[in-house]
């Protein structure tokens, strides 16, 4: 199983990058001018269509692929544990939060095409088609993180009940599941929470996979 504990451990990493790559696009080059006229912004994303394609589709379908060797991986961990329920209703978590972010993304970058071609010659039918593209990608993926949020508590609690990984890693995982579960409440500093905290398990646990592979057997991690 070793092999496999090498590539989840890949996936979770490689999933702290795209959320820090999300942070430093937003952070530093997003300038969407949420303050304008309407023809203000849909000329922003018909100049940056592109860019913005890329980043949605990163951060959320690619993502959800990547998510998808993770929930695998973790639940391989789970499979001779007495609590193996908990972490199957943990996998269907995973899975629901996995099929979410890829709808998401898939939802944003097609619908954004279809604004940028409506705004070259019905402004107000692009306007209100992109308001529905926005609403639908927060509702399935970005407004709260409660599927997402029971996936990570339900993982630490099987982790802690199997004495697997990190005590400290496990009961970071119930912090960052809380804080998921708590961004139903409309307050951003939830989801603030939940996403720097997910960035540090996700990082922790995907060297907590390699260690544990290259501990098993180092001959076999090359894939």
């Amino acid at each position: 199983m070793n092999r496999i504990e090498y590539i989840a451990g890949l996936s979770a990493i490689v999933l702290a990058l795209i959320y820090i790559g999300a942070f430093i696009y937003f952070g530093a080059f997003w300038a969407y001018p949420h303050s304008g006229e309407v023809s203000e912004q849909l000329g922003y994303l018909a100049d940056n269509q592109l860019v913005i394609s890329i980043v949605y589709f990163s951060i959320y379908a690619l993502f959800g692929v990547v998510l998808s060797v993770l929930v695998l991986g973790l639940h391989e961990q789970h499979s001779t544990l007495k609590t193996f329920y908990v972490s199957k209703l943990a996998a269907l978590f995973g899975a629901i939060w996995v099929g979410l972010v890829i709808a998401s993304g898939m939802i944003f970058v097609i619908g954004l095409g279809s604004v940028v071609d409506l705004a070259s010659t019905d402004i107000d039918r692009a306007s209100d088609t992109w308001h529905i593209v926005t609403l639908l990608t927060e509702s399935l993926g970005g407004g709260n993180e409660l599927v997402g949020g029971v996936w990570v508590l339900l993982i630490s609690l099987c982790n802690l009940s199997g004495k697997i990984f990190s005590k400290w890693l496990n009961c970071l995982g119930l912090f960052v599941g809380a804080a998921g579960i708590a961004t139903v409440y409309p307050a951003e500093i939830f989801t603030e929470m939940f996403g720097i905290s997910q960035i540090v398990w996700f990082v922790w646990m995907g060297f907590s996979f390699i260690g544990q592979a290259k501990a098993i057997n180092p001959s076999q991690v090359d894939v």
